[in-house]
């Protein structure tokens, strides 16, 4: 390789940097403030803060939040936080949970079969190909969208948390998915090995079913074995005794889910010039049941899913949906913001992209789902009804926050939520059209991919 000096940084380029801090007494300040302290301090705006409140104008939740503690199964709180309040009500108690241990444990198992049949699928290629090494890359994620959880409700059901309640593994899954991984990732080399000298696809299948029978005895070693049926009583606000009869898990979940998962569709907003409003997409690979529908994502803009969670709150219903967590938030306030830090101060430098180009350039994608609970509406000067915050029920205890319920600001909404769980009926019609159209394919690498967690 031929050396060209413009390439690398040379004594003069250093000795200028050091001369251009060491000039700058707001530089010297700085270092001396985040030496010191941590940055999120630092750069915390006092005047956003200050501004920050915590009522709404509407506000659904008189319920304690959840806690999924060292686990990445947000998707699979907030999909049972929305359907619990329906439970509540139904049995006239104060408060009910789910079982998310249940959902859990079917998620990993049918996870395991739907990852394997991808590498089965993909046997016949190079195990450094993208597609390959990005499944070999992620075997075993607590993670998920909305359309696995409608997926997991409807073959398995659901329980009380009674029936199945957490353990230590579901609270603090590390190991339960390193132990996965490792036989996932051993099954996947036996599978490839086995279709390199031609081996029939019963055989791959056969090889397949012997690691899940594994992956079952491991799941129920680290999660308990899930009830095949759910024997119900409990006591009402008012002191009265019911008892139901013994039940399947389907029919627990069709008497007390409360809402018709089937009716709702999940709804995006991805900026990209390379995505079209007005179409569905989905993710090679990405899902949980097989031969459940696809994941499958509709693009609209901001506009209208921030309507459309606005009026489903009002009419008195929470809303699912996913966004990128870790920008601009405050965990011990439960603040999200988007001038929250002023970074830019501390820095003398502007670091932030537009929502495109974050997702271009990998700066951001969907970390986690939780769900709305509450909105703050206000008037426009044109006379709109506006979203001004919104209440959010987080799934990280009650400890932080306002008893574990945040603040969004509305700017944080716009720039840093990316998808919502909607009726279809709430669409407009040209968009309840669209969602009939095959929807076009990402590659599975594609950051609207992403599993929340």
């Amino acid at each position: 390789m031929s050396h060209d000096s413009s390439r690398a940084l040379n004594s003069d380029d250093l000795e200028r940097f050091t001369k251009q801090f060491a000039s700058n007494p707001a530089y010297r300040l700085a270092q001396n403030a985040v030496t010191n302290t941590s940055l999120e301090d630092v750069a915390l705006d006092r005047s956003v803060v200050t501004s920050i409140a915590t009522s709404m104008s509407h506000h659904l939740d008189d319920w304690e939040v959840t806690n999924q503690k060292q686990s990445g199964r947000c998707w699979l709180f907030a999909g049972l936080n929305l359907l619990r309040a329906g439970a509540a009500n139904t049995m006239s108690v104060k408060d009910f949970e789910f079982s998310q241990n249940y959902l859990l444990f079917w998620d990993k198992l049918e996870k395991a079969n739907f990852w394997l049949e991808s590498v089965i699928e993909t046997a016949d290629r190079d195990v450094d190909d993208r597609t390959v090494a990005h499944l070999l890359a992620n075997p075993a994620e607590d993670g998920g969208q909305w359309n696995m959880f409608v997926a997991l409700v409807a073959k398995h059901g659901l329980v009380p948390k009674q029936a199945m309640p957490e353990t230590h593994s579901s609270s603090k899954t590390s190991s339960l998915n390193r132990s996965i991984g490792q036989l996932l990732r051993r099954t996947a080399r036996d599978i490839r090995t086995q279709a390199a000298t031609g081996a029939s696809p019963d055989r791959l299948r056969a090889t397949k079913l012997e690691a899940l029978e594994v992956a079952h005895r491991i799941l129920a070693i680290h999660l308990g074995a899930p009830p095949s049926t759910v024997q119900w009583q409990w006591n009402d606000k008012d002191k009265g005794f019911h008892r139901d009869d013994e039940m399947s898990p389907q029919d627990f979940a069709t008497r007390y889910a409360g809402l018709d998962l089937e009716d709702y569709v999940c709804i995006v907003h991805d900026p990209r010039a390379s995505s079209e409003v007005g179409r569905t997409y989905t993710v090679e690979h990405l899902g949980n049941v097989v031969d459940a529908p696809p994941v499958v994502y509709l693009n609209v803009e901001m506009s209208l899913l921030r309507e459309l969670t606005m009026a489903a709150l009002v009419d008195g219903e929470p809303v699912w949906f996913g966004c990128d967590t870790g920008k601009m938030a405050n965990v011990e306030r439960g603040y999200w913001d988007e001038r929250l830090y002023d970074y830019a101060g501390v820095y003398d430098a502007e670091l932030s992209m537009d929502k495109a180009d974050r997702l271009l350039h990998h700066d951001t994608l969907m970390t986690h789902a939780m769900l709305f609970t509450g909105v703050d509406v206000t008037e426009s000067s044109a006379g709109r009804k506006v979203p001004r915050r919104w209440r959010v029920e987080n799934s990280w205890g009650d400890e932080k926050a306002d008893k574990g319920f945040w603040t969004m600001n509305d700017s944080w909404f716009g720039e840093h939520v990316f998808e919502i769980a909607v009726r279809r009926s709430a669409l407009p019609v040209d968009l309840r059209r669209a969602l009939d159209l095959n929807p076009i394919v990402l590659p599975a690498w594609d950051p609207m991919g992403a599993l929340a967690d």
